[in-house]
């Protein structure tokens, strides 16, 4: 009996109307990501073009539309009078990431790239449980299109050049301003706009390290500079994170053992724990970073989700060291849009001059088309009542999700009182569960892909703005727990 692909369990196209992508769009993406993870095999038939449009409500031109762009794409084949099959992928349709392999496993790997490819995958305008980012709807749409309406009404010669190399000019001054609230010290010219965090960081460690020199990071922290740090020739070393910050013991051994270039810490609301650093801990790493020479790089991509020292209690090392010591990086794609990308680095004023002629040589200059949406929102005053609707709404998510967790036997060693993310512990092997999760069509961030080793770990990270009647909680009522 030839296999039909509406009897494939978990099989499902994840169409959203509100997203404002086209339904073909979203159903191209969704039968091309179930082919290319093996979770759809050559030779299966495709529901008929009638059942597809009742299964998903959508019209039949609608469905023959995606069905003859996944056609042209390789991915299906029409059989006259049968209807559409699943092709056999080759090198040739398949491109060199899924050339065949001799004796490679047929399932893909968990590993990094496994979960940012997997990532943008999903529907726009729905947020994974392990997403990083807030849902669209939580974000200021109308205002972004209004910043971006208001600037194309400008002189077109001031959008048809490049930008300045460190950065819009106007958006710089006004970075000073945000960053003098925070008791940071900083110039216009000791500010470098940059493509969001991840190109900071990259440009960064390209311009005080050299291959083979070793850099640490929190574990847990950030998975994608693990792989970024390791493309470079860098050793990557793990400094495991406590409740109120790095362990300093351990920094300490390990610095005396490493001589490390770079030290990248999230001082305030940690990723993935939520934590952030206390006064006793941030004094005592700066004192290790200057008895052992190394650079400290503060990454403080969720400042802005963080309600202030008056309500909580949280310390950057940066205020205490005035960047002699210490990188400051900092940006609006946790708060504003991550499509709009616009990072920055703060730092003294020669690196800060070094940082911008490399950037130069990676990328001329970064485009300030998304620098005057950010400097039109902030300088128009609106963003301060924005972040306090965000945090409002965390504030109302966090403890349901909390709750959630519990219920379903999650722990959490630390509850966290503001940010996005719960560190929660399942009990069993996480990397297990976001395999079985993937068959559903569900993605998860387990906790290995969080460690520079990626050993398996019980625990994943969860977003507290999921919905609380996403598919993600029904899974995790049958998949947590101590395995049997």
């Amino acid at each position: 009996m030839t296999n039909t692909v509406s009897q494939a369990p978990g099989f499902q196209a994840r169409i959203s109307r509100d997203s404002g992508e086209p339904l073909a769009d979203q159903i191209v993406r969704a039968v091309a990501a179930r082919i290319d993870d093996k979770h759809l095999r050559a030779g299966a038939r495709m529901p008929s073009i009638r059942q597809f449009a009742g299964a998903h409500g959508v019209s039949p031109f609608t469905v023959v539309a995606s069905y003859d762009r996944l056609v042209a794409q390789g991915y299906l084949e029409s059989r006259r009078g049968a209807g559409f099959f699943v092709r056999e992928r080759s090198p040739l349709n398949t491109g060199l990431k899924e050339a065949v392999v001799a004796g490679a496993p047929p399932a893909p790997a968990l590993d990094v790239v496994w979960l940012i490819r997997n990532l943008f995958r999903q529907a726009p305008g729905q947020t994974s449980s392990a997403a990083g980012v807030l849902p669209a709807e939580w974000l200021d749409g109308p205002g972004i299109a209004g910043a971006l309406r208001a600037i194309g009404r400008q002189p077109g010669a001031m959008l048809l050049n490049y930008g300045a190399p460190q950065g819009y000019l106007p958006l710089r001054q006004q970075l000073q301003r945000k960053l003098a609230e925070l008791e940071i010290e900083a110039a216009p010219d000791q500010i470098v706009t940059t493509v969001g965090v991840t190109q900071a960081l990259d440009l960064v460690a390209r311009e005080l390290c050299r291959p083979g020199d070793t850099v640490f990071v929190e574990d847990p922290a950030w998975f994608l500079m693990f792989g970024s740090f390791a493309a470079m020739g860098l050793k990557v070393v793990g400094i495991p994170r406590l409740g109120d910050g790095p362990d300093v013991a351990k920094l300490a051994e390990l610095a005396a053992l490493h001589k490390p270039r770079l030290f990248v810490v999230n001082s305030v609301l940690h990723n993935p724990s939520s934590t952030s650093l206390s006064a006793a801990k941030a004094f005592q790493v700066l004192r290790i970073a200057e008895e052992h020479g190394f650079v400290i790089v503060e990454d403080d991509i969720y400042c802005d989700l963080h309600p202030g020292p008056s309500a909580q209690p949280a310390t950057r090392m940066a205020p205490l060291d005035q960047l002699r010591r210490v990188i400051y990086l900092g940006g609006f794609s946790k708060s504003l849009a991550a499509n709009l990308r616009v990072g920055f680095i703060a730092a003294s004023k020669e690196l800060a001059l070094r940082l911008a002629d490399r950037k130069m040589l990676a990328t001329l200059t970064t485009s300030d088309l998304g620098e005057r949406v950010v400097y039109k929102i902030l300088a128009e005053g609106v963003y301060r009542k924005h972040l306090e609707r965000i945090r409002a709404r965390l504030d109302g998510a966090r403890p349901k999700a909390i709750r959630r967790s519990e219920e379903l036997g999650l722990k959490l060693e630390s509850l966290p009182s503001a940010g996005m993310f719960l560190w929660v512990d399942a009990g069993r092997d996480t990397s297990v569960m976001a395999a079985q999760a993937m068959e559903q069509g569900l993605l998860l961030a387990p906790g290995s892909l969080f460690s520079p080793d990626q050993l398996p770990s019980t625990r994943m990270r969860l977003n507290v703005a999921t919905r609380e009647d996403s598919p993600l909680w029904a899974f995790l009522a049958g998949a947590a727990g101590p395995a049997s």
